[in-house]
């Protein structure tokens, strides 16, 4: 496989005749990005879930950012979760909820509850491999909701950090 300039991998007419042959059509996760010079109606007829993608000589990061926003990497039971839910019942309080759901309000307004959906698999995914992660950094702990998800550590209510600092 070749990597174009954002990195993305894309199958040449081999790499697909090969996971064809040897039925190891996992490696493509699904959707298979393949070089142009492929003849994609030979190939695909070969495929039954799988959908084919002509990529193009070029491609902005803009363009694969906002192809990608739809393709998160993680198990259906996080990509179904009800994140606004999930994080409102780690709350403790009134002022926890009054502060999560002001935050969820402006992560809601960004489009991005699948972020915190990746979040919660991610720190998951951490915990249960006993991967340790840093206390916090940056303005990232001003957000109260990545708080109580765990991706840091820093009580950003406990010391007044506005979230407006992370998501401007």
């Amino acid at each position: 496989m070749i990597q174009d300039n954002v990195g993305q991998l894309i199958a040449t007419d081999q790499d697909l005749i090969n996971a064809i042959m040897k039925n190891d059509l996992e490696v493509f996760d699904r959707t298979i990005l393949v070089d142009s010079s492929v003849n994609i109606d030979s190939v695909c007829s070969q495929l039954d879930n799988c959908k084919l993608e002509t990529a193009c000589s070029y491609q902005s990061v803009e363009e694969f950012d906002s192809k990608n926003q739809t393709r998160w990497h993680m198990p259906d039971e996080y990509k179904q979760l009800d994140i606004a839910e999930h994080v409102l019942g780690l709350c403790n309080g009134d002022a926890e909820l009054q502060r999560a759901g002001h935050e969820l309000l402006l992560y809601q307004e960004r489009d991005l509850f699948d972020l915190l959906r990746y979040c919660v698999y991610l720190v998951d995914v951490m915990r249960k491999n006993n991967i340790i992660w840093g206390v916090g950094r940056g303005s990232s702990v001003s957000s109260f909701v990545l708080y109580l998800i765990g991706v840091h550590r820093v009580n950003s209510l406990y010391y007044e950090l506005p979230v407006e600092e992370f998501l401007r």
